[in-house]
């Protein structure tokens, strides 16, 4: 109990003398929120866009393609494939007993974004007939849906935030064509950021004759296994067929590793700087309070006592810097919207998300850096040789 009160006064000692050693200690305290601010914002950007895919993707919702293809635009089926892939078992129906299968062209389009007026790739995704109901959530938000064998667009609602010539009533240039934006939609998943039009006038716009993915709605999750086997044994099919919950969490794999890798190496640059700062300035603490930390120990306080405050002081710094940085990337980042390359080489429209349980992962960081920053500084106090101590000025 008396080590333990020792520890708590000499903290309290160490943390009321803080304002006399502003600019030191403000190194510390930004160099740390510098570090957790950087790396909150990035994983946030991997779990925003990891969650919109993720929500796109069901486990009674199928996607066919053709066999070794990895994405829709290295795919191609054909009209009988439809057809065959129609009739297999485990497809649920709508009440007119039609199946819910739809046909799906994927092309790659440029468009400006709003941001900066530079080009990039949009998804124009050709739907069949059945393609508004079997894609669930989907909602009109504005505007009205495409009228089919017409050249009409309806805009995903992240689609008609990045890029320009997307407002009702616009009329866009495609294949040498006037095509006009109807209306805006929503789903809730990576489809906001595409462009729907009807699959037979995008076959005839850009000349295919084939699709390039089949949609399914199930009758259930446990329906895959039926649907599967059934394509996977039928001669006249050489197709690949995935739920939609893995085929996105697969398309969203690359992205995400690739932030974690990027995340973890500069983390980890900056973490090295931030130490070294701590250190520095924990060193240059302790070194003008000698003396005081010399009568200290003279009095009775054991070393200990001295290493524990020491670190208690820097650990207390890389809290409040992390507090700091995760603050700020809280405030500025939740729910941030960017757009990103995904799966069709198009772009992704998604919203960083800043979690809790992510600030709490990089506060770990800070209390990390804190850590090393100060067990040398204190483990040097303790061991100074007191006479020399008491002599220092």
């Amino acid at each position: 109990m008396q080590t333990l009160q020792q520890i708590l006064a000499l903290t309290r000692l160490s943390l009321l003398s803080l304002p006399q050693r502003a600019g030191a200690v403000s190194v510390i305290v930004i160099g740390i929120a510098g570090v957790v601010g950087v790396l909150v914002s990035l994983l946030a950007m991997r779990d925003g866009f990891q969650a919109t895919l993720g929500a796109t993707g069901r486990l009674d919702e199928a996607i066919v393609l053709r066999a070794g293809a990895n994405a829709e635009l290295s795919s191609r089926l054909t009209r009988d494939d439809l057809s065959v892939i129609a009739a297999a078992p485990g497809i649920l129906r709508d009440a007119d007993q039609r199946p819910l299968v739809s046909g799906e062209v994927v092309v790659v389009l440029n468009l400006p974004k709003q941001s900066t007026g530079t080009d990039a790739n949009v998804e124009l995704r050709g739907i069949g007939p059945e393609g508004m109901t079997l894609h669930r959530g989907v909602t009109v938000s504005a505007g009205r849906a495409f009228t089919p064998g017409k050249r009409e667009l309806l805009a995903g609602v992240g689609a008609a935030r990045q890029f320009a010539g997307l407002a009702i009533g616009h009329t866009l240039t495609l294949a040498g064509e006037p095509w006009t934006v109807v209306g805006h939609f929503s789903t809730g998943d990576a489809h906001e950021s595409e462009l729907w039009a009807d699959a037979g006038v995008v076959q005839s716009a850009y000349r295919r004759d084939g699709f390039s993915s089949i949609a399914v709605r199930l009758t259930d999750a446990s329906a895959f296994a039926a649907f599967s086997a059934a394509l996977a044994g039928d001669v006249r099919l050489k197709v690949d067929v995935q739920n939609t919950r893995d085929y996105y969490a697969t398309q969203s794999q690359r992205l995400r590793r690739l932030i974690e890798v990027l995340a973890t190496a500069v983390a980890i640059i900056m973490a090295i700087g931030a130490t070294f700062a701590a250190l520095n300035t924990m060193y240059a603490a302790v070194t003008v309070r000698g003396r005081e930390i010399a009568i200290l120990r003279a009095l009775g306080f054991g070393a200990g006592t001295i290493v524990l405050a020491i670190l208690l002081e820097a650990l207390a710094l890389a809290l409040l810097g992390g507090a700091l940085g995760g603050a700020i990337a809280w405030v500025v980042f939740d729910n941030y919207t960017v757009s990103t390359l995904g799966q069709n080489f198009s772009q992704v429209v998604f919203a960083f998300q800043v979690s809790w349980s992510l600030v709490c992962s990089a506060l770990r960081w800070a209390l990390l850096i804190g850590f090393i920053g100060g067990l040398l500084p204190a483990l040097h106090a303790a061991r100074l040789p007191l006479p020399a101590a008491l002599r220092a000025r």
